[in-house]
């Protein structure tokens, strides 16, 4: 078996500013495993274990990716997804086009051919980079939340299949194929 998710790429500079951003916002001295920049990414469909034999239909059925425009995009801020009430996720949001959505749900939609169910939950456009272990505390959220960060348009052009290896150190990601999206955004 082996996992899989659809990513849309983020430019290697707008990964250092998010990195800058990070260190920024963060003033405490804890020694943390923060998502290494090279893993930073926008996960479009989880896609999640599947039988080798099926990854080609995969990459195949994927193609159509290239018939999207590529996403002007731009940082919104951090946030964090909580589960019961407790921190689970930082994140960077994400300001793109509504096409995004779009993209999305015909991800969802031909992905239903491999047996892959769709996703249940609201598509929200961020890149996580910290998922936590304990409690970090309000006063650790609220740094991050109150932190603003500077306008940075940029265009993402890329979307690629990444099969991802759980490790005991962490997962180690490895593209399987990478869709070129168009080099204009229509609307």
């Amino acid at each position: 078996m082996t996992r899989l998710f659809v990513a849309l790429k983020i430019p290697d500079k707008i990964l250092d500013d998010i990195v800058s951003f990070r260190n920024q916002a963060y003033k405490g001295s804890e020694k943390l495993r923060w998502e290494k920049k090279e893993k930073l990414h926008l996960t479009l469909k989880f896609i999640g274990e599947v039988k080798e034999q099926k990854i080609a239909g995969i990459v195949k059925e994927l193609e159509f990716i290239q018939n999207y425009p590529a996403f002007k995009c731009n940082l919104t801020g951090f946030g964090c997804f909580h589960y019961h009430g407790v921190p689970k996720i930082l994140w960077v949001g994400l300001h793109t086009s509504e096409k995004i959505f779009t993209l999305t749900d015909e991800l969802n939609s031909r992905l239903e051919k491999f047996s892959i169910p769709k996703e249940k939950r609201k598509f929200k456009t961020h890149i996580t980079i910290l998922r936590f272990k304990g409690n970090p505390g309000e006063s650790f959220i609220e740094g991050f939340e109150k932190f603003s960060i500077p306008q940075n348009l940029f265009t993402c052009n890329n979307v690629a299949l990444i099969k991802s290896e759980l490790r005991p150190g962490g997962s180690i990601y490895n593209e399987i194929k990478n869709y070129k999206l168009k080099d204009m955004e229509e609307g």
